[in-house]
C-alpha cells in the first residue's frame, strides 16, 4: 500500500516520464521506417545530369564486365589493377550514357531498332564488334555467322543445366557488347551533326585566304626575361593576389589529399631461412628413398608432383643440366640447391622417353559447327584433357567432364616427338612466419606511438634511413598508391584523418606502411599559396616587361632599342597572320598580330611577349600568289574544326553537374 501510496505522490511526473518515453518510441519506429528514405541517397553511387545512379546498377555493370574479362582473357584470377580497370572503365561508360541519353533526349535524337540490328548483324557491322575475337573465323576475319549464331543460341532455353549456365554467360557476354555500340554509335551520331553545323563560309574562307597569302618582312629586337635580373624588379604581395584572382579558374580541385609515408619491408629473418633449409636436410633421404614420392611431395613442396612430363624448354632452369644428362635415369637426385629464395631438391621419376610438346583440338558441337580450338601445349590444357590429348592419336576423339556436362574433342594433329622426363620436386620458399611478421608490425607500431605527428613522423623517419615517399593530389576515388598494393583503405583513412596526423599501420602485399596526413585541400580551388611560385614567376615577368618598356621610353629607331638592349637586330623573312612562330622567336602570337597591323615600313612600340619585350620593324609587303578557290579553302578550315565536335563531348561530360560517391562504396 506505502509503495502505491508513493506512485499516486508521483503521479505527474510518472506520466511525463512515460509521455516522453512513448514519444521517443513513436519517434524512433518513424525514424526506423523512415530509414530507407534517408538511406536511399546512400544506395546512390553517383548523380550524372540529375539523373540518380543506384548502386545495384553500378555493381551489376560491373559484375557485367568482370564476366566479359573473364571470357575474353580466359581467366578469373583477376589481379588489384584490372578490377580497379574495370570500375573506372564502368564509371566512364555509365558517365557517357546518361550523358548522350541526356543530350539527345534535348535535340530529339535516338537510335531506332532497325540501326541497332545494322549496326550489330547488317551489311555495316560496327567496328567494336568486328574487332572482337568471339567474332572472329579460323583466318582471323570477322564474321557475321558468328554474331548471328550467338545471338540465336542466346535465346533459347536448354533443360541442361550446365549448357544454360554457358547461356547466360554468353547473353550477358553479348548484351555488354549491344549496349557499347549503342553507347559508341549514339556519340558518333552526335559528333557527326556537330560536324556538319561546324562548316566555313564565304567570308571566313576568304579572310583565311588573305592572311595566308599576306605578309611582309620584318625585323625586330628582343630582351628575353631571364636575361634581367629578378633584383631588378619589385613585385608585391598585392600583384600576387590580384594575378590569383584572375587566373583563378585554372586552379579550380576536387577534395584532396597529400600524404607522406614510409614501408616496413615484410622479408624472410635469418630463423625462416634456417627452417626452410632444416626442413629439407630433414626430408633428403626419405625423398631419395621413399617409394610413395607424391605424399612426401604434396604435403611439405610448394610445387605438387603431378606426373607431368618436362621438356627441355619447361624444366625449371636450375634442373636442366641434372635432368637431361646423358645417362641420367630414374632414381637419380640432386642436393639441395638454393635460389631465388628457395630451397629445392629433384628426383628423376622416369627418363628416356618422348612425347609431342603440342596438339591441335577441336571441339564436336552436336547439332551444329565444330569449332577448331587450335595448338595447345600440356601446361595450356587442365589434366583431364591434357592426358588423353596427348596420349591419343591423330583422328582419336575423347570426351571430359566439363561442368555438369560433357564436351567431345578430336586431335587434329600432334606436334613432333621431344625427349621429356618425370621429376619429383621438392621445394620450399623461405617466406616471413608469422613470428617476423609479428616484430615486423611491432616495429611499426612503436614507429607510430614514438612519432605521432607528421613533423615527428618525417625527422625520425629520416634519422633511421627510411624513405619518405611523398604523395600528392588523393582523390576519394583514388584506388592505388602508387605501387603500393592494397592501399585503397590508406586513401579512405586519409578523408577520415586530420592534417599532421599518423595513420594505425597498413598492409600492404608484403609492407607494412604508415602513413602521415600531410594536405587537405577540400577548397574548390588550390589556395593561394600553393599556386604562389608558378605566379611568381609570371608576375616577375610582367614586373620585368615594365621594366624594359621604360628603358625603351623614347628610342625612336630599332638600332637604338638594339643599343639600350645590348642586343643584335634580327631579320624575319615573311611574317602573315597564318604564322604561329616569329622567326627564330619561337611562338609568339602576340608579336605576330601587332607587325601585321602595324602595316609596311612602321616601327612598334615595345610589345610584352611570351619570353621577352620585342621591339618589331617592319618592312616592304610580301604577299604570295595563288588564286583564291573557296570550296578548297573550305575544306582546309572545316578540317581545323574536325576535333571541336570531341572536344564538345569532354565539355559536356565536365559540365554533367556529377556526383561522383563511388568512394562510398570501394
Amino acid at each position: 500500500m506505502a509503495s502505491l501510496q508513493r506512485i499516486r505522490n508521483h503521479g505527474a511526473l510518472l506520466i511525463a516520464i512515460v509521455g516522453l518515453a512513448m514519444l521517443a518510441f513513436i519517434l524512433g519506429d518513424f525514424l526506423n521506417s523512415g530509414s530507407s528514405f534517408f538511406n536511399r541517397s546512400r544506395e546512390n553511387v553517383g548523380v550524372i545530369e540529375g539523373q540518380k545512379v543506384h548502386y545495384t546498377e553500378y555493381e551489376a555493370a560491373k559484375e557485367q564486365l568482370t564476366e566479359v574479362y573473364k571470357i575474353e582473357s580466359g581467366r578469373s584470377d583477376f589481379d588489384e589493377d584490372t578490377y580497379t580497370q574495370i570500375r573506372n572503365q564502368v564509371w566512364s561508360m555509365l558517365l557517357m550514357d546518361y550523358t548522350m541519353r541526356a543530350q539527345a533526349k534535348k535535340i530529339g535524337m535516338d537510335i531506332t531498332t532497325d540501326e541497332l540490328s545494322e549496326l550489330c548483324i547488317g551489311e555495316n557491322v560496327h567496328q567494336i564488334l568486328r574487332s572482337r575475337r568471339a567474332f572472329m573465323d579460323e583466318n582471323g576475319q570477322f564474321s557475321r555467322d558468328a554474331v548471328k549464331n550467338l545471338i540465336a543460341a542466346i535465346n533459347d532455353d536448354s533443360e541442361d543445366a550446365a549448357q544454360n549456365a554457358n547461356l547466360q554467360q554468353a547473353k550477358t557476354y553479348w548484351l555488354y557488347w549491344e549496349k557499347a555500340v549503342r553507347i559508341s554509335y549514339m556519340q558518333e551520331k552526335y559528333t557527326a551533326l556537330l560536324q556538319h553545323l561546324l562548316k566555313a563560309n564565304s567570308l571566313e574562307a576568304e579572310y583565311a585566304f588573305n592572311g595566308r597569302q599576306n605578309g611582309l618582312s620584318a625585323e625586330y629586337v628582343m630582351q628575353p626575361f631571364y636575361q634581367v635580373a629578378d633584383s631588378l624588379v619589385k613585385v608585391s604581395d598585392g600583384d600576387i593576389k590580384k594575378l590569383y584572382k584572375q587566373r583563378k579558374e585554372q586552379f579550380k580541385q576536387t577534395p584532396n589529399r597529400a600524404i607522406k609515408y614510409v614501408a616496413f619491408d615484410i622479408v624472410p629473418s635469418e630463423d625462416d631461412f634456417k627452417a626452410a633449409q632444416d626442413l629439407l636436410t630433414n626430408l633428403q633421404e626419405e625423398f631419395k628413398t621413399t617409394e610413395d614420392v607424391s605424399l612426401v611431395v604434396n604435403t611439405n613442396s610448394d610445387i605438387m608432383y603431378d606426373g607431368r612430363d618436362y621438356s627441355i624448354e619447361t624444366v625449371p632452369a636450375q634442373f636442366k643440366d641434372f635432368a637431361f644428362a646423358k645417362g641420367a635415369k630414374a632414381g637419380d637426385c640432386t642436393d639441395i640447391l638454393f635460389e631465388n629464395n628457395t630451397y629445392a631438391m629433384a628426383r628423376i621419376m622416369q627418363a628416356g622417353y618422348s612425347l609431342p610438346d603440342s596438339v591441335e583440338l577441336k571441339a564436336i558441337v552436336e547439332g551444329g559447327e565444330d569449332q577448331e580450338l587450335g595448338w595447345f601445349k600440356a601446361a595450356d590444357l587442365p589434366k583431364n584433357i591434357a592426358e588423353p590429348a596427348f596420349a591419343g592419336k591423330r583422328g582419336t576423339r575423347f570426351t571430359v567432364a566439363q561442368g555438369m556436362g560433357e564436351q567431345t574433342y578430336e586431335i587434329m594433329e600432334i606436334g613432333k616427338p621431344t625427349p621429356k622426363v618425370k621429376l619429383a620436386i621438392l621445394a620450399r620458399e623461405v617466406t616471413p612466419s608469422s613470428k617476423t611478421y609479428s616484430i615486423i608490425y611491432n616495429s611499426a607500431k612503436q614507429f607510430i606511438v614514438a612519432n605521432n605527428n607528421a613533423e615527428a613522423f618525417e625527422e625520425a623517419a629520416q634519422e633511421a634511413g627510411m624513405a619518405v615517399t611523398p604523395q600528392y593530389n588523393l582523390t576519394e576515388n583514388t584506388d592505388k598508391i602508387g605501387q603500393l598494393k592494397s592501399s585503397r583503405p590508406i586513401v579512405r583513412w586519409a578523408f577520415d584523418a586530420k592534417e599532421g596526423q599518423v595513420s594505425d599501420v597498413f598492409e600492404c602485399g608484403q609492407q607494412f606502411v604508415v602513413a602521415a596526413l600531410t594536405e587537405v585541400n577540400d577548397g574548390e580551388y588550390r589556395p593561394l599559396a600553393s599556386v604562389r611560385s608558378e605566379l611568381m614567376y609570371e608576375a616577375l615577368n610582367d614586373a620585368k616587361a615594365e621594366y624594359l618598356k621604360k628603358q625603351l621610353k623614347g628610342v625612336e629607331s630599332l638600332e637604338a632599342a638594339a643599343e639600350v638592349l645590348g642586343q643584335r637586330i634580327q631579320n624575319v623573312e615573311r611574317v602573315s597572320l597564318a604564322d604561329s612562330r616569329f622567326g627564330n622567336a619561337g611562338m609568339e602570337p602576340a608579336v605576330i598580330g601587332k607587325a601585321i597591323a602595324l602595316g609596311e615600313n612602321a616601327l612598334s612600340e615595345p610589345i610584352k611577349g611570351n619570353m621577352g619585350v620585342f621591339v618589331v620593324r617592319t618592312g616592304a609587303a610580301n604577299n604570295l600568289e595563288a588564286e583564291f578557290n573557296a570550296d578548297s579553302e573550305k575544306a582546309q578550315l572545316a578540317s581545323r574544326f574536325a576535333y571541336l565536335p570531341y572536344q564538345a563531348i569532354q565539355l559536356i561530360e565536365d559540365k554533367a553537374e556529377v556526383v561522383d560517391n563511388r568512394a562510398n562504396f570501394q
